[in-house]
């Protein structure tokens, strides 16, 4: 196992402002767990005798099996921008499944995760205390995913080429900024529209059009991490909005203020 795989922000929003708050570090998954799981991730920080931070985040259209002190379970893809507070010293240890990835686990709609977390003790064969234990009182991250994979494995699926095919499109997605429209994707890969939402709200838990619009604002805040002076004008327009005001609405929407307001904090 090894962290040399690309660090984009993935959703965490003002990034350069935080790097002396947490740490995050992600692992690939061994080959056979790669084609359900993206990546581990690990946060940790230590802010003794420092204000507590609020660490915002866009989320991705993932499901993520937390584990974290008293907070562990397997959380739901989100369609809003979410807080986190870091306070004293503490880690967290995550396993990111691909888009689509989780359902072959279950054979259950994730959508349902949206409103509550799902207890890993339903799924995997551990209990949750003895998983925290276990793994967060590890000292190398090496460790902690040896020991993931030693209950994730014996419980791996069948390969489900549904999978293969959502992630090609959310890659897609990520790769083509002029799909702003969920029948560019259907276009695309010559599949219904009913058909589509009905994959994505199975596998994924949130429809194609709140895929497209995630993406879109996510690269719009990292945009404007890297450049504070941003041209708004310009950074619509890349992303393929033709109206600023459709543009200003969609990201306080999702990030929780305008472009401008986030620049300037």
């Amino acid at each position: 196992m090894n962290a040399n795989i690309p660090q984009p922000s993935m959703g965490i929003l003002n990034i350069n402002g935080s790097e002396d708050k947490f740490r995050l570090v992600r692992y690939a998954p061994s080959e056979e767990i790669g084609l359900f799981v993206k990546h581990y991730w690990i946060v940790s920080w230590d802010l003794t005798g420092q204000e507590p931070y609020w660490q915002d985040v866009i989320p991705n259209p993932c499901v993520n099996l937390v584990i974290q002190k008293n907070h562990t379970g397997i959380y739901g893809a989100a369609k809003y921008k979410y807080s986190k507070l870091l306070e004293g010293k503490g880690s967290v240890f995550g396993v990111k499944f691909k888009p689509g990835g989780f359902y072959p686990f279950i054979k259950k709609s994730v959508s349902e995760l949206a409103s509550q977390p799902l207890d890993i003790s339903n799924v995997f064969d551990v209990e949750t205390l003895a998983v925290e234990d276990a793994i967060l009182s590890q000292d190398d991250a090496g460790s902690m995913v040896e020991l993931a994979e030693s209950f994730i494995k014996p419980k791996l699926p069948e390969k489900d080429e549904t999978v293969a095919l959502i992630n090609r499109i959310i890659d897609r997605i990520v790769d083509e900024k002029e799909i702003t429209k969920v029948d560019d994707i259907c276009a695309s890969f010559a599949i219904n529209k009913r058909q589509l939402q009905r994959i994505f709200d199975q596998y994924v838990g949130i429809s194609p059009k709140w895929v497209i619009k995630l993406y879109r604002l996510q690269n719009a805040a990292e945009t404007i991490d890297h450049d504070r002076n941003y041209d708004r004008l310009k950074l619509s327009a890349d992303l393929c909005y033709h109206d600023q005001s459709h543009f200003i609405k969609d990201f306080k929407a999702i990030i929780g203020k305008t472009p401008d307001a986030y620049a300037k904090q």
